[in-house]
């Protein structure tokens, strides 16, 4: 018996289209990208590295997680000596509203410490390798002084300003004591935001906490001591940890947001700004505020 030919071209499109999808999900599968068919849970992994600085790419991933119902839990892996100050605060607020809508686990690297251990303590337990370095829970600021580099090389420094404190930090002329005192007081509120968030998120009292916020850092097993981390472990203990908080049987699949794509000139020109700019503040000492392990 002959067969239609529209027949069997649909039938054609059919077993076309299984194996299509029997591919993506397979590829899917193995790449951990968090847009593939999972059927099952699913814990997501966050990564948060370097010095904390340009915190877009952080928060669309901490975003996608969240809008992900196939996300069970999200891991934060922290690999950072912290950063600015806004920014870090930036990511302890979003990973506390994912908290609303899923369960998060910490999972400290290399270094987890002052803005990094800030971010950590947002989530509702915290792994951590027993080499971490951690704490290093304070604030500090920058300014450089090379006001007798300049008279030495002949240059001098004119500044004309509506009010006194307006060249405030100036590299070209030593700080007055009234300008530290004001300088101080903001360094020590933004220290107060940092030990009371942190004292709150962990369920730590103030005192205590303060005992431990003097810019002192911690090892990981120091740290578990303490009580400033929950668990000891790596990446996998974290995994492990989240899938069970969620409820989750068996072992969870694991999927990485999928992360902005840049060109390599983009990619190159990018790195060599952030590196130049990070130099001149370096030296010169201009820079904001910053929860950043020294």
């Amino acid at each position: 018996m002959r067969r239609h030919p529209v027949i069997l071209g649909i039938g054609i499109l059919l077993v076309i289209g299984v194996v299509f999808f029997v591919l993506v999900y397979s590829l899917g599968h193995f790449r951990g990208d968090s847009g593939t068919f999972g059927l099952q849970g699913k814990v997501g992994v966050v990564q948060i590295e370097g010095v904390i600085g340009d915190i877009t790419d952080v928060i669309d991933q901490i975003d996608e997680f969240s809008r992900d119902d196939s996300v069970k839990a999200v891991v934060l892996r922290i690999d950072s000596p912290g950063g600015g100050v806004a920014p870090s605060q930036e990511i302890c607020r979003a990973v506390q509203e994912l908290r609303k809508h899923k369960k998060v686990v910490a999972s400290m690297g290399s270094v987890a410490a002052s803005g990094g251990y800030l971010i950590a303590a947002a989530a509702e337990r915290i792994v951590a390798n027993q080499g971490t370095l951690t704490g290093s829970i304070s604030a500090v600021m920058y300014f450089a002084d090379v006001e007798q580099i300049l008279k030495k090389i002949g240059v001098r420094s004119s500044v004309v300003k509506s009010g006194k404190f307006k060249d405030i930090g100036s590299p070209a002329r030593e700080m007055t004591p009234e300008e530290r005192q004001l300088l101080q007081g903001i360094v020590d509120d933004i220290y107060d935001q940092l030990v009371t968030t942190i004292s709150e998120s962990r369920k730590i009292p103030l005192d205590k906490i303060k005992e431990l916020a003097d810019g002192r850092i911690f090892s990981g097993r120091q740290a578990y001591h303490l009580k400033l981390v929950d668990e000891l472990g790596g990446l996998q203990d974290a995994v492990a940890a989240a899938a069970k908080l969620a409820g989750m049987e068996g072992k969870p699949e694991v999927v990485y947001a999928v992360r902005k794509k840049t060109g390599l000139w983009k990619y190159l020109m990018e790195n060599m700004a952030s590196t130049l700019s990070g130099e001149i503040r370096r030296q010169t000492g201009i820079s904001g505020a910053q929860y950043l392990m020294q």
